[in-house]
């Protein structure tokens, strides 16, 4: 026998986005259910854990210091050729922040959620969505062998990279090769670092992407690598090219690795379109991520949060058509899509710069006279000196 649910909103992925989105529409009166297809929230882990600190309060987030592993001083920019350039957070702007235990992170955004009156199903992973008709009326599922069905008057699609529910509903998520990186992270112990910056490191090591190296505490860290797919030509590029790093780092090859995880990430600018009649994706589900970065935590928070702040208004009418979310668009790409489309943009012209030319912007932007470093003041920086960095989008800039 199937078991039956019924709701106002649906929310699949207990991630950031998701837990927002529940915790903003629960707060706003609405039944709520969020499913979660893991045993636990948060893990296992799938994300280097750094983020900035400004854009907390915007989503109603009080820093906490059971969540914050590491509190940052700056960060650390190191071109091909060794080349190191160092911010301090007067200067470091949204680059420098908090070093998370993302799981503890997740956790208390799902206990915000459960506050404001949503209800949370773990181990409910969902297999498909239900239609009445051409009307999206709900998702099904199973929850520890028992089949479920969950009717409900819009869907939220929080469940990340994979975005299985939005394909299933209909909507395109596909991603370019250029537009994903594949990724591989160790948690590392025994190491030498410098344990109040997060470090960068761009170029040759990386193709397409980055390495990172973010602190946890006394010779502990998160040692990652980003790689873009279309220069992925082998198996296993990603920890390939990470331990060739880590080889040739002394501080790094002394440690030992106590943590693998892996995965891809979506590197575009967002989807065309992250709504249809019944069904809202945010979050990885709408590749609403930095493309520079691949940094996701802030705008799953965000689009969460407008998600659950649009759906209130909807049940006021009882129209969740894709003409009544039209709000929920607006909202975030006013917010972030000009954003997103220039760093999208500068990924993909830095991803065309040899060494040498990575090398000399480098050494450019650490000379200039900027007050705040962020992409969008570096960019200015190198507008002049290297103009084929910004062709295309220089009205943004």
């Amino acid at each position: 026998m199937v078991k039956r649910y019924d709701c106002d909103v649906v929310v699949v992925g207990a991630g950031p986005g998701g837990s927002m989105a529940a915790r903003y529409a629960a707060e706003g009166g609405l039944n709520v259910l969020l499913l979660e297809k893991k045993a636990e929230i948060g893990a296992p882990l799938r994300c280097a854990e750094g983020v900035a600190k400004k854009w907390l309060a915007e989503v109603g987030i009080e820093p906490d210091p059971k969540w914050i592993c590491a509190d940052m001083k700056g960060a650390i920019i190191r071109s091909p050729s060794g080349f190191k350039f160092q911010l301090d957070e007067s200067k470091a702007g949204s680059e420098v922040g908090y070093v998370l235990e993302r799981h503890l992170f997740d956790k208390a955004l799902a206990e915000k959620a459960a506050e404001a009156g949503a209800t949370i199903m773990m181990r409910a992973g969902v297999t498909g969505v239900i239609k009445d008709g051409d009307k999206l009326v709900g998702v099904k599922g199973n929850q520890l062998g028992e089949e479920f069905e969950v009717y409900a008057k819009c869907i939220v699609a929080a469940d990340g990279y994979e975005s299985q529910v939005g394909r299933w509903a209909g909507m395109d998520t596909d991603c370019k090769l250029t537009d994903i990186d594949s990724c591989i992270q160790y948690r590392m112990v025994n190491i030498d670092i410098e344990e109040d910056y997060c470090d960068f490191i761009i170029g040759g090591d990386a193709p397409g992407g980055y390495v990172w190296v973010f602190p946890k505490g006394k010779n502990v860290a998160n040692v990652g690598i980003g790689i873009m797919g279309s220069k992925c030509t082998g198996k296993a590029d990603a920890k390939y090219y990470l331990d060739k790093y880590i080889a040739k780092t002394p501080g790094l090859a002394k440690g030992s690795i106590v943590e693998v995880v892996g995965g891809f990430v979506s590197t575009c600018p967002g989807l065309d379109e992250t709504t249809a009649d019944n069904i809202v994706l945010v979050g990885d589900a709408a590749r609403i991520i930095d493309p520079i970065t691949g940094g996701g935590i802030c705008h799953a928070c965000r689009s969460g949060m407008y998600a659950g702040k649009v759906l209130v208004e909807c049940a006021k009418t009882g129209d969740f058509s894709k003409a009544a979310l039209k709000p929920y668009e607006k909202m975030w790409r006013d917010r972030m899509e000009d954003k997103l489309y220039r760093n999208w943009m500068a990924k993909e012209r830095l991803a065309e710069l040899d060494d040498e030319t990575i090398d000399e912007v480098v050494k450019l932007i650490s000379t200039a006279n900027i007050e705040e470093v962020n992409v969008y003041n570096l960019l200015k920086a190198v507008k002049e000196k290297f103009p084929k960095v910004v062709e295309g989008f220089e009205d943004l800039i």
